[in-house]
């Protein structure tokens, strides 16, 4: 009975243990809570081995009863029918014989009073067993409720660290590329750009200039050769007025 009441105490401290406020007080509240699953799948083990042993020595108590019961009907039928014996016989003035069926049913009835007290004895025992069968079951079934419990307070521990995380790297992202920070990589590339764009702008400014230089100078050249000519002209006479 002893084990029974350690058992029964294991799991009562086990089922009530409030997970809630030991995911607060936890340094490392994944660390605790994957070592609470396995402390309560090795405790449900031990639970239900012990549990096994309990129920099988119950059934065995019970087998044991129902046989006790069986040889109290049986030892009375033998007693019922020797006194019938011992009845017809005395009848019959064989008294005798009638008085050893008598003895007959006497050690008969022994057998079944004997087997009575059996049946009394265990009643108690049984029923005293079949209420810590009961309850062990009923913490056994709570233990893995609370495993189950464990196991998904665990798993929505680690989603939400690994969300936690995952929006700590897409927050790092988003601050590497601030359009507003001069420092960050979209901002120089940006510059770059500018830069380039105004190298090429000055490039064509100074092709302007050189293509305006060329055309000025054809003008030049044109006035020169018009006053080349005029002097040709005045030079053959045919210039002249």
């Amino acid at each position: 009975m002893a084990q029974k009441q350690t058992i029964l105490g294991r799991i009562a401290q086990l089922t009530r243990a409030n997970v809630n406020a030991l995911i607060d007080s936890a340094e490392d509240p994944q660390k605790m809570l994957d070592q609470m699953v396995r402390d309560f799948t090795a405790n449900i083990s031990d639970a239900e081995a012990a549990i096994a042993q309990t129920i099988g020595n119950l059934r065995l108590a019970e087998v044991d009863r129902d046989d006790d019961v069986a040889a109290v009907s049986e030892w009375g039928g033998k007693a019922r029918a020797a006194s019938a014996k011992a009845d017809s016989l005395r009848g019959e003035g064989r008294t005798a014989e009638a008085d050893r069926f008598d003895e007959l049913a006497k050690v008969a009835l022994k057998r079944q009073i004997s087997f009575e007290q059996e049946v009394s004895a265990a009643a108690p025992q049984i029923a005293a067993q079949t209420e810590v069968v009961d309850k062990l079951k009923s913490g056994l079934s709570a233990m893995r409720e609370k495993l189950v419990e464990l196991r998904t307070k665990r798993d929505q521990l680690v989603a939400r660290a690994a969300a936690a995380q995952a929006q700590a790297r897409v927050q790092d992202a988003v601050g590497s590329i601030d359009v507003l920070d001069p420092t960050s990589e979209l901002s120089r590339f940006e510059d770059r750009v500018r830069r380039e764009e105004a190298r090429v702008a000055g490039q064509a400014e100074l092709q302007a200039d050189s293509l305006d230089a060329q055309f000025a100078s054809l003008d030049d050249l044109s006035a020169d050769l018009d006053v080349e000519a005029r002097l040709a002209a005045l030079k053959s006479g045919s210039g002249s007025s």
